[in-house]
């Protein structure tokens, strides 16, 4: 195919469809994401005040949940402008390489999060295990590599996804059913054949995904072997409560995040397909709306902060690591 062909199947713009399906009740819809949304902004941007703010908090384990709070509160507003133009003012359209941009971000923050999903597991493996040297070895400088590291990875894993999708011949329009551009529903649209997306695509799942849950595993089945073996029964409740609040973040991020990954390549004919956009919109942004509050009410630490912020109180801070 030569060049002048090739650019010739590249459209200007897509029109995203929103919820295929329920069109009529897009704006009862936008209502809750929009609800979310805002939680989750103040939510996430509240907790990065507040740790970067009291040097009580100075310590890995918040340092962690800063990197959570940006990328998730950076990963939902990616994707919820547009969705909201959509279901609010009926605009559906989108630049060709606009729509690659956020596709790319949409992919790399979400990857971004499993990584930090996994690193935080670490860190309670490190806290409980290794208890003497936990500040000692999770430096500022060992933190800062590991953020960069985790980034690094999500990038170049992503990357690939724009060239991809830029290079596949698309005649047979340019309308796609989805309120973001996702990486299968923009190759679902070319007529071409997507098989490489397709593979690559469960490569960076798997690379991503699959490698951050093993270790988060891992890391967990160490720290459960550790904890059984305590005899004080307050230090093994301390134990187990310090790691809550992370597993129900893993929860709220992974199942949704999986239900979207198997739908999209296994369940396309047994899924109506409004329950898998719904779905996947959850999927950005329940974590971002859920995490703030899971942590402020599961951690102590940051439930003395809070207080101590809209009270003014001075308020000792007791730390379980």
């Amino acid at each position: 195919m030569s060049g002048a062909d090739s650019s010739s199947l590249t459209p200007g713009f897509f029109f995203l469809n929103g919820v295929p399906g329920l069109e009529a009740a897009h704006i009862w819809i936008s209502l809750p994401f929009c609800f979310m949304y805002i939680i989750a902004v103040v939510g996430n941007c509240g907790l990065i005040y507040l740790i970067s703010h009291e040097e009580a908090l100075h310590r890995p384990r918040y340092y962690f949940l800063v990197l959570l709070s940006f990328t998730d509160v950076t990963s939902c507003t990616t994707t919820v402008a547009n969705m909201l133009c959509i279901f609010w003012f009926n605009l559906r359209e989108i630049d060709f390489n606009a729509c690659l941009v956020q596709m790319f971000f949409v992919h790399m923050l979400t990857g971004m999060e499993s990584g930090v999903l996994m690193l935080m597991a670490l860190d309670r493996y490190m806290a409980i295990c290794y208890p003497l040297n936990y500040t000692s070895i999770l430096t500022n400088r060992v933190i800062v590599k590991a953020g960069l590291a985790t980034f690094l990875r999500s990038v170049m894993l992503t990357m690939p996804f724009t060239f991809l999708t830029k290079h596949l011949p698309y005649c047979q329009g340019n309308f796609i059913p989805h309120t973001y551009c996702d990486h299968m529903s923009v190759a679902k649209v070319s007529c071409g054949s997507f098989k490489v997306n397709a593979i690559y695509g469960l490569m960076v799942s798997l690379l991503i995904g699959v490698f951050d849950i093993c270790c988060i595993s891992v890391s967990y089945t160490m720290i459960l072997q550790a904890v059984m073996s305590l005899s004080s029964a307050d230090a093994l409740h301390k134990a187990f409560s310090t790691c809550t609040s992370h597993i129900c973040a893993i929860v709220i991020t992974y199942v949704p995040a999986f239900f979207t990954f198997f739908t999209h390549r296994f369940g396309g004919h047994l899924i109506p397909h409004h329950v898998h956009i719904i779905v996947a919109n959850l999927y950005l942004l329940l974590p971002p709306t859920m995490n703030p509050i899971v942590y402020g009410v599961k951690t102590k630490q940051i439930r003395e902060g809070v207080i101590k912020f809209l009270l003014g109180d001075k308020i000792v801070f007791t730390f379980s690591e």
